[in-house]
């Protein structure tokens, strides 16, 4: 089988091995059908789809009878669990019955999350886990192995700087390779399909197909959604502002919907992979939760393919957004809480992160320059570190405001 690695192999060793179901969810053409048959090769068993009807049906009509035709394999991968209704009940009774018998390994796309709550049935039962697009890393492993190696040096160096490690940064080599690497992962994403294919028209293709699949399957079939045409242009006017605070009253006038239906909207959006809303940092959590929140997509590609805009990343008017996508995309996949600050006067921070309970200003720029808004933030908070994230791979450098380290990075160090 054609499997290149996943990051998330190494998470769900220790869990393996262990009674609870293992659940994985993610966006559709996340590659989680290849990492489900790679497991199987890896710990033997069997997978199954409930695509296929007859598997469907059977988990429907008699679980007890369907998980004891698997019981000699040990291991039970079972893919495709939104097409079954009410999937976590069955679930419950299969691991009720047979814990310790028989492993599951379970996935579904978003959809299924919106409609199924399977927290009231497997709580207790089910550890779960995200199948995203491929990080950054994971796409120089794919594409370049030995860049790979130079990448996981320099990435390390950023994150013992964002541990409060004493480091001594450096200028990468190969500058002109990992930036046309970067830019290509920008413009075109981290889908495993689109990331394998070399051929620019056939990416293009793949990704537009990705969006009209979506909507067809996850927004008409499973959740319902009936105006598709009122969905979509909903969709590419949230991709035309990345980066930006959602505002739902002007969505509301400009779709002619009301307000309930623009919500109702984003829920499916965010739950089903394709956006990421950032929450304003405050001192206040009920203020912090009072405010609105920006919006970003889980793939840059998807977001690109949306308004039809495949232009290289240096002729493009809106690269500085994409490459603030980029940045909070990685930092979420690594499983950084993030935020954005930005006060009254609009100031604004485009990131704060959180790292052993110590708040961390992040700046992602073209070119390295310190704004006013950062200089207040360090005045205020008073934070131990801060990061200008950008292009500029000549000058990868420490320097001290106040009893700040502020650190200018390149952005592909993350």
């Amino acid at each position: 089988m054609d499997y290149l690695p996943r990051k998330i192999e190494e998470k769900l060793e220790k869990w393996i091995s262990r009674e609870e179901i293992i659940l994985i969810k993610g966006p559709r053409q996340s590659g989680k059908t290849t990492f489900l048959k790679h497991l199987e090769e890896k710990y033997g068993g069997e997978y199954i789809s409930l695509e296929i009807e007859e598997y469907a049906e059977a988990i429907k009509k008699d679980p007890i009878s369907f998980a004891k035709r698997f019981l000699g394999k040990k291991f039970l991968y079972v893919d495709e669990a939104q097409y079954v209704k009410e999937i976590g009940k069955y679930l419950k009774i299969i691991q009720d019955n047979f814990k310790g018998k028989l492993k599951l390994v379970v996935t579904g796309s978003g959809s299924f999350e919106v409609k199924e709550n399977l927290g009231k049935y497997l709580v207790g039962r089910a550890v779960y886990f995200e199948l995203l697009p491929l990080t950054f890393e994971e796409f120089l492993l794919w594409k370049r192995e030995d860049l790979h190696s130079l990448y996981k040096e320099y990435n390390s160096l950023f994150w013992k700087f964002l541990k409060g490690e004493e480091v001594s940064l450096k200028s990468p080599i190969f500058e002109k390779e990992f930036t046309e690497f970067l830019e290509e992962f920008i413009i075109f994403g981290g889908f495993p399909a689109i990331v394998k294919e070399n051929d620019v028209q056939i990416k293009i293709e793949l990704l537009k197909n990705l969006i009209q699949t979506y909507l067809e399957k996850d927004i008409f079939f499973f959740l319902n959604v009936r105006q598709l045409n009122k969905f979509k242009n909903f969709l590419k006017s949230l991709a035309l502002n990345i980066g930006n605070i959602i505002e739902i009253s002007s969505f509301s006038r400009e779709f002619k919907m009301d307000f309930k239906t623009v919500e109702e909207y984003l829920n499916i959006l965010i739950y089903t992979y394709i956006i990421e809303p950032l929450l304003p940092f405050h001192k206040s959590l009920i203020t912090e939760l009072k405010k609105s929140k920006k919006l970003y997509f889980i793939d840059t590609g998807l977001r690109n393919a949306l308004i039809n805009n495949f232009l290289p990343f240096s002729e493009r008017p809106d690269r500085g957004f994409l490459l603030e996508n980029f940045v909070l995309s990685e930092l979420r996949k690594n499983g950084l809480e993030t935020k954005y600050w930005r006060t009254a006067g609009k100031a604004e921070i485009d990131f704060i992160i959180f790292i052993k309970n110590k708040i961390i200003p992040l700046e992602v720029k073209i070119t390295p320059k310190i704004e006013k808004s950062l200089y207040s933030f360090i005045r205020t908070y008073k934070p131990e570190r801060a990061v200008i994230m950008n292009l500029n791979f000549s000058e990868v450098s420490v320097k001290k405001i106040n009893s700040t380290k502020l650190a200018f990075i390149p952005c592909f160090y993350l």
